[in-house]
């Protein structure tokens, strides 16, 4: 859509999350008096900041990340500051005559607006704020604003602190708001007038939340219509980008986590621009978003627990203002259940956006249930996703083709994910620690994103290569709704750089009858003699049993797994495993691995994964 279109349909209305201010004073007024849960966590965390003094983002914290590449100990100050800034703003909304909370509030922001850069050192690389040189640069004061860097943080304390100017610009003092509007012109507006990003043209979450939160921020702060369209021109265009990296299933390649962010933040974009024209921009009215909008409720095995392929923890909460919002757009959209929203404290990022949201956009009128059983495929991502619930136990199988060249890619083509009665059996070790090397060369030597730490076979001592060459030529669904089961069927042998391998047939049988069963049988087929054969599945710390009708998983519920194999062909061993997670934690894992004895030209493996109650 041209600047010109879009100028065209602004109206002079300022779009925001109130029809208007009395209106505004009265939702607060009522929450403050009838406090939900979360508003009560919300209190405990301000009383437990104003206890606290301000964090300082110090030299010494900024250049860890430069020196050593660890990202923790910068970025949990900084977000420390975000979290303040969201508590006290909110308060004060809740209690406008309350002083204590409007003080710390305009020195949060104060102290935002004195940082050295709103992005973080990791997504600075070799630019200005990172290095430190082309000082002359700044010999001509038109162009300090224009060096600035703009990442996915700096962008969203522009759209932060353009919110929250807007919902307190009548309780905070005018230079505290003025300072606000000059500093996201000199380090957001400026620059982007000035300069293209890299992320404009970005297919993940990136060109969605930098781009989203600078429009929703321009919507804000800035009135000429000419140079507001100008801005939300780009804005849009980044956006179709963000869209364009999705396939028309709505699956999220980058995992739920990255879904609920980027997409979260082109919801909260595009609500604002519809606003602003008067629903005249309307960009929910895509098939195609509405089937993004889908990907939430396809993305769990049953309560918090994920299909966390790629990049995402084992564990996620709703965001459930979003998920309101979004069903109230589009009524399929399943409703998750009140116990599984994310509390204030559960966002380490403490974005904004989602933070007042999970407040404005949760109606009491609507209550979620338990995610239903369902088999979802989605046959563009090759993906596949099945809930059933038998005897009041839910059980759940997932497992993926795709290519290895995918966004926060791991090697992971044919990696299967089994869950009974809450206990993930065969897991998928999701994210580790980010760092410099997490995203250099040295990607897939860590092992939660090498094939290493995957359920998938080892050939001839070689795990599966990166790139998007090395893939599943092929994904099959059928479905028996008859026998109630759901054949799956994949080849790998591209996912391997192993120049005999001719063909590797992974074929998964998912009974769903009774308590559930599956059954995988990889069959091969070389132009030689294979060396060696390792068919690995990950499962977390339990206990591991054998008796002579196979291999036992305890779990920590009250089902345990029995898993069936040929044990005159596959040499059982087991072998303690340990990586950084996500949170910089040492977290172990148990590779079991069954080896073929003795591998032919062509050779099959078949197992059988059957839940049973304990006792």
């Amino acid at each position: 859509m041209n600047q010109r279109k879009i100028s065209s349909l602004l109206t002079s209305t300022i779009a925001q999350l109130f029809s208007n201010k009395e209106e505004q004073d009265k939702w607060f007024l009522h929450l403050s008096q009838n406090p939900s849960t979360l508003v009560e966590e919300i209190r405990v965390e301000a009383e437990k900041q104003l206890k606290e003094s301000d964090p300082v983002l110090s030299h010494s914290l900024f250049k860890i990340f430069l020196e050593k590449g660890s990202r923790l100990e910068y970025e949990r100050v900084y977000f420390s500051k975000r979290r303040r800034l969201n508590t006290f703003a909110i308060m004060t909304l809740l209690e406008p005559d309350n002083q204590i909370y409007r003080d710390a509030l305009q020195n949060s922001i104060w102290s935002i607006c004195d940082e050295y850069t709103w992005c973080l050192p990791a997504h600075l690389g070799d630019l200005k704020e990172g290095r430190g040189e082309d000082l002359s640069l700044f010999q001509d004061t038109s162009h300090d604003a224009i060096s600035h860097s703009i990442d996915l943080f700096a962008a969203e304390t522009a759209f932060a602190l353009s919110e929250v100017y807007h919902l307190t610009e009548h309780l905070i003092d005018p230079i505290v708001g003025r300072r606000i509007q000059e500093e996201v012109y000199r380090r957001v507006f400026w620059p982007f007038h000035h300069r293209s990003f890299h992320w404009e043209v970005a297919t993940h979450n990136w060109s969605s939340v930098c781009a989203g939160s600078i429009g929703a921020a321009a919507i804000y702060l800035i009135d000429d219509k000419e140079e507001l369209s100008s801005i939300l021109a780009r804005v849009i265009q980044a956006l179709e980008y963000y869209l364009q990296g999705y396939y028309d299933d709505g699956a999220c390649l980058e995992g739920y986590g990255y879904w609920q962010y980027g997409f979260g933040f082109f919801v909260y974009f595009a609500d604002l621009l519809k606003r602003k024209t008067a629903g005249q921009i309307d960009l929910f009215q895509s098939e195609k978003v509405h089937q993004i909008a889908m990907f939430e409720q396809k993305s769990f095995l049953t309560k918090k627990q994920i299909v966390n392929f790629s990049d995402a923890v084992p564990e996620s909460t709703v965001f459930l203002g979003l998920s309101h919002y979004l069903h109230q757009l589009y009524p399929d959209i399943q409703l998750p259940e009140e116990e599984i929203a994310s509390r204030y404290v559960d966002d380490h990022c403490s974005r904004w956006a989602p933070a007042i949201r999970n407040l404005l956009w949760v109606s009491d009128e609507l209550k979620g249930k338990p995610w239903q059983d369902h088999s979802y495929y989605l046959a563009e991502a090759q993906w596949f996703i099945s809930r059933v619930t038998y005897r009041e136990s839910r059980y759940a199988f997932a497992t993926k083709g795709g290519h290895n060249a995918e966004p926060h890619n791991h090697n992971d083509s044919g990696h299967f994910i089994l869950l009974g009665d809450h206990d993930v059996f065969l897991q998928d070790l999701g994210s580790g620690e980010y760092t410099k090397e997490y995203f250099g060369e040295r990607r897939y030597e860590f092992v939660c994103n090498s094939s290493e730490g995957h359920s998938v076979p080892i050939i001839n001592q070689q795990y599966q290569g990166a790139g998007k060459s090395f893939a599943a030529s092929e994904f099959i669904v059928v479905s028996d709704d008859e026998l109630e089961e759901d054949t799956i069927k994949l080849d790998l042998s591209r996912a391997y750089d192993v120049k005999s391998l001719n063909q590797l047939e992974r074929r998964f049988t998912w009974k769903k009858q009774g308590r559930p069963s599956l059954q995988l049988k990889d069959t091969y087929t070389f132009t030689e003699k294979p060396e060696s054969i390792i068919e690995r599945f990950i499962t977390p710390v339990f206990d591991v049993m054998e008796d002579v009708k196979g291999i036992y998983l305890e779990g920590d519920g009250n089902q345990k797994l029995r898993i069936t194999y040929q044990q005159d062909k596959l040499a059982f061993r087991k072998k303690k495993m340990k990586f950084s997670n996500h949170q910089g934690e040492l977290q172990e894992f148990i590779a079991l691995d069954f080896i073929v004895k003795q591998p032919e030209k062509r050779c099959t493996a078949e197992f059988t994964f059957q839940f049973l109650e304990k006792g």
